[in-house]
């Protein structure tokens, strides 16, 4: 990855948040995935891309925190109070005033790329750019109509105007057919944040939009943080899901044998 002089200068750590509790997937970051718990093989893959200073799973509860020190992981306690994985993260942020630049990694995907990350990151050769996030192009009119895929407009630029579970931009001269007619974008909810925006972003109220469409990023926006966005052309994976396990597991399983 290529930094400028600028960013080469700060001190970059990875975080991943992990909670016990999960609604569609009981304690799912305690599933066995290959020998390992998932949220050991998400932070593998991050700490495998040697993009960072320092890895680190947060956690609320003691379970995790045992089952990944167990495996070699470096994880630290965090209150099990957070309504969000961002004020997980800015827990750990205010304890470190060393760190420039934190990148918040979902604890269960344990397919997370490196270019991808090295995407994220290069936005920071930008001095100007307080907060990163990914997005990927949207092919069909199924996910483009899907509320639980959330999509992103841009500017010129590339910083996100708004996010929405609904179809935007919206398609004012007929609906399409299979095959979007224009470039649509998916958010993936992989950030990088200067340290001083997540700890100020955290103190914020949730903003009305926030509240309407249940995304935390909104608040940003409403407080005129812009958001640069990386195109990134392969969908992120997470696990949310016993068949998605059970896919991984597969997957796992296959490259053992290869």
């Amino acid at each position: 990855m290529r930094k400028s002089w600028y960013f080469s200068r700060m001190k970059c750590i990875a975080l991943l948040p992990a909670r016990l509790a999960s609604t569609r997937l009981p304690e799912k970051m305690l599933a066995d995935l290959a020998g390992k718990p998932l949220i050991v093989r998400s932070y593998e893959a991050v700490a495998a891309t040697n993009l960072f200073d320092e890895v680190w799973i947060v956690t609320d509860h003691e379970r995790i925190f045992t089952a990944s020190e167990a495996h070699g992981a470096k994880v630290c306690m965090s209150s099990p109070s957070h309504s969000s994985g961002s004020d997980r993260l800015a827990e750990v942020a205010r304890q470190r005033p060393d760190v420039a630049l934190i990148v918040n990694v979902q604890g269960d995907e344990p397919f997370t790329q490196k270019n991808s990350l090295e995407a994220l990151m290069q936005c920071f050769n930008d001095s100007a750019v307080q907060v990163a996030s990914l997005c990927c192009p949207i092919a069909s009119t199924a996910d483009f109509n899907n509320p639980n895929l959330v999509k992103v407009v841009k500017d010129q630029k590339g910083d996100a105007l708004y996010f929405s579970r609904a179809p935007i931009p919206y398609l004012r001269d007929g609906a399409p057919s299979h095959q979007l007619p224009f470039a649509a974008w998916q958010h993936i909810g992989i950030y990088g944040y200067k340290r001083d925006i997540l700890l100020q972003f955290t103190q914020w109220a949730p903003s009305p939009l926030e509240e309407i469409e249940k995304l935390e990023q909104l608040r940003l926006l409403h407080h005129g943080i812009n958001i640069r966005m990386a195109e990134v052309h392969e969908k992120s994976i997470g696990i949310d899901t016993a068949e998605d396990l059970e896919n991984a597991r597969r997957w796992f399983s296959d490259r053992a044998r290869s």
